[in-house]
């Protein structure tokens, strides 16, 4: 089974996509924000096995939905009607920056940077969702 990430945008929504056997998060593409409930629909056709939607939701620094996030919460509940899978938020503070970041280092232009932004920033919220349940479990084993 797969995960879809979801970094949610005015414009652009940038989805992103576990690998089946390895469970680590691929940029998959950057859809327009006024078709993107149909995008993500199809592309959870395509892919047949996905079995959550994880939304990026912007938090402020001290942990408190920030404004932004009421938009978000609108686009989810409109989300939720379109698809018959669950969906999930969450935390994607940073997530921008730290996908600015990788792709400074990686010396993409900034051209390039515009285009594929939104799809790393899903990635980073999806990996990081994923890497929160390998703790999770890695803990429950432990005790």
């Amino acid at each position: 089974m797969s995960i879809i990430g979801i970094d949610y945008g005015e414009k652009r929504i940038g989805v992103a996509i576990t690998d089946e056997l390895t469970g680590s998060a691929h940029p998959l593409k950057v859809v327009p924000a006024v078709s993107g409930l149909r995008e993500i629909n199809k592309i959870i056709t395509e892919y047949g096995n996905v079995e959550k939607l994880v939304v990026g939701m912007p938090y402020n620094l001290k942990g408190e939905a920030a404004f932004k996030a009421k938009q978000v919460l609108v686009w989810i509940e409109l989300l939720k009607k379109e698809v018959k899978i669950p969906v999930v938020t969450w935390d994607e503070r940073f997530s921008t920056s730290e996908a600015k970041d990788i792709l400074l280092k990686a010396d993409v232009s900034r051209k390039k940077r515009k285009k594929i932004i939104d799809k790393m920033a899903a990635c980073i919220i999806l990996q990081s969702f994923v890497d929160a349940g390998k703790e999770k479990h890695a803990k429950e084993g432990a005790d």
